[in-house]
């Protein structure tokens, strides 16, 4: 069988409308990724602002919106964490710190989370794992800027958690 002139137009006409038609696709697609990006990226912005101001309630709201349309982002769950633990709510506070750990597991080797993990836990009352985030300060021997007296904060929270168990 031979391919005439006109079935090799046809063929041709088919795959230029299979490529056009799939780049219409993809372009109203990716518009309206960038209209939820762009809403999402407004509502973690008000949450952090919020969160900031001490308004943990309305931060806790705009946050919430932001874990549902990305709920395994690191910096998404972070701030849920901060803000959860900031409202009072230590135990789904300890949920979305663990989950960055899920997401993320070389956190472990950042001083600044581990020593906030560590505290959400013990506010939680999940010692024994404070106690495993806090011996892992302690033998690392951190010292960041931001916490002068961190080994201090560790030894004493690790003495709070023997005199509570």
């Amino acid at each position: 069988m031979t391919i005439t002139e006109p079935i090799r137009k046809y063929i041709l006409s088919g795959i230029v409308a299979f490529v056009v038609i799939g780049l219409i696709v993809a372009n109203v697609m990716a518009s309206k990724q960038d209209e939820d990006f762009s809403s999402n990226d407004i509502l973690y912005s008000q949450a952090f602002q919020m969160q900031a101001e001490g308004n943990y309630e309305e931060a806790w709201i705009a946050i919430s919106e932001v874990i549902k349309a990305a709920p395994n982002s690191e910096v998404v769950n972070y701030l849920a964490g901060i803000i959860a633990a900031n409202k009072g709510d230590v135990k789904q506070a300890a949920i979305y710190m663990q989950k960055i750990l899920d997401i993320n597991p070389y956190k472990v080797e950042d001083a600044i989370f581990m020593i906030q993990l560590g505290e959400i836990f013990v506010a939680a009352e999940k010692y024994e794992e404070a106690k495993i985030v806090l011996l892992h300060c302690q033998e690392s021997g951190w010292a960041p800027e931001e916490i002068p007296n961190y080994q201090d904060h560790v030894a004493a929270l690790l003495a709070q958690i023997e005199n509570l168990q």
